[in-house]
């Protein structure tokens, strides 16, 4: 039974991605898939990015991610990303955050106050939007903000990540490098920071993997990684990529104190073994861990069948969270079940959809869990039924 509830909650959380898989892939096979030449938010002539070059002779494999100065660390590959990252799967996705128009200011400001806040990793996908002329729309509005945020603020711009959609007509190693073109298009850039496989290939995984170091190859991406793999996958993947000489950069997994399955199906083990950077996706678990809910108080759209049922159990977290976060001066709930992930040796990358909302991400950053506190929570969180995964992640 438990497994069967389990199994019910992940199909309806992970409905919405489904329908969009479906509806690309309908779309694709007609023709009317987002074609490369329908304008993006940049013209070629003001793309704004430094290129890469391509790649000369293999750039072997990097040690394990470590920490440098400023909340910084390196990855595989050495891009340098901040300890704490954003997601910006809400930034233009109507189905399941209800992104309209009018919000493209709020999202501005939560992009600006994480820029200022000394946080530089922005991660995105084309998939998040919706199909059709929505396809990639984050990346258009990523793209877009960082622009504004270099020649309004002129600073530097942002580590932007994306990642590529396997979908039906999109198999082989040509894909994935028509799709990083098209991605780094719509971003403004000529050669995007990190590029990741969304999710498993399964039969088609070698030419996928061809595919990014191909791209690496080609100048069009400075990194490479992966999303939803398993342990198993990820090490084939990392294999198959260090033989072209393109480090493994990161995984990009669902992981929170509600969602801690890495721990135990051996990929945070094989992720440490072979200097893989961990994304943590979810990091506060749809906002369950947030304490702005409650059984009374479910957010809007998808996520309140998600959460429905499962606040009462919560308590103990939710309180040790709050006593915790008042013993480090008022730390807010998130901040805590943020800062636990970094002391696990994660990157995460909450979502922020305002101003106020990323200012709260970015003050997970600049002190530390103690061991003891990191332990509470570990106990706390194991006695919980887990949060629903990604279905596929599990292949």
């Amino acid at each position: 039974k438990a497994l069967h509830t389990l199994a019910t909650s992940s199909a309806r959380m992970y409905r919405p991605v489904v329908a969009i898989l479906v509806g690309a892939s309908v779309l694709q096979h007609a023709s009317c898939f987002a074609p490369s030449s329908a304008p993006a938010i940049h013209s070629k002539a003001s793309i704004l990015s430094s290129s890469c070059s391509p790649r000369a002779g293999g750039r072997g494999t990097a040690a394990a991610p470590r920490m440098a100065a400023g909340d910084r660390v390196t990855l595989a590959g050495g891009l340098e990303v901040s300890k704490v990252g954003i997601g910006a799967w809400s930034w233009g996705d109507s189905l399941f955050w209800g992104y309209d128009k009018g919000m493209e200011e709020d999202a501005y400001l939560a992009y600006k106050t994480t820029r200022e806040a000394g946080i530089n990793l922005i991660d995105t996908a084309e998939v998040y939007g919706g199909v059709g002329s929505d396809w990639g729309l984050s990346e258009k509005l990523c793209g877009k903000f960082d622009k504004r945020f270099q020649e309004e603020e002129k600073r530097e711009g942002a580590v932007i990540a994306s990642k590529f959609a396997v979908i039906p007509t999109r198999f082989t190693r040509e894909s994935v490098v028509k799709a990083v073109k098209q991605s780094n298009e719509r971003l403004g850039v000529s050669c995007m920071d990190l590029y990741q496989l969304h999710w498993p290939g399964f039969f088609v995984d070698a030419a996928l993997w061809d595919g990014l170091a191909d791209a690496a190859d080609m100048g069009l991406v400075k990194s490479v990684g992966v999303s939803n793999y398993s342990a198993k996958r990820m090490r084939e993947a990392h294999k198959a990529l260090a033989a072209r000489g393109v480090p493994l950069a990161t995984n990009q997994v669902q992981y929170s104190l509600l969602h801690r399955n890495i721990e135990k199906n051996g990929v945070k083990e094989a992720c440490e073994d072979l200097g893989v950077g961990i994304l943590a996706y979810s990091p506060l678990a749809q906002g369950v861990l947030t304490g702005r809910y409650s059984a009374s108080n479910l957010p809007k759209g998808p996520r309140a069948n998600i959460m429905k049922g499962r606040f009462d159990q919560l308590d103990p977290l939710l309180d040790g969270l709050r006593e915790i976060g008042e013993a480090h001066g008022d730390k807010s709930r998130s901040q805590v079940a943020l800062n636990w992930l970094t002391s696990k040796g994660s990157i995460p990358i909450p979502g922020a959809r305002n101003a106020a909302q990323a200012s709260e991400n970015a003050g997970a950053m600049g002190w530390e869990l103690t061991g003891e506190e990191v332990m509470r929570l570990d106990e706390l969180s194991l006695k919980l039924e887990p949060f629903p995964g990604m279905p596929l992640a599990a292949m």
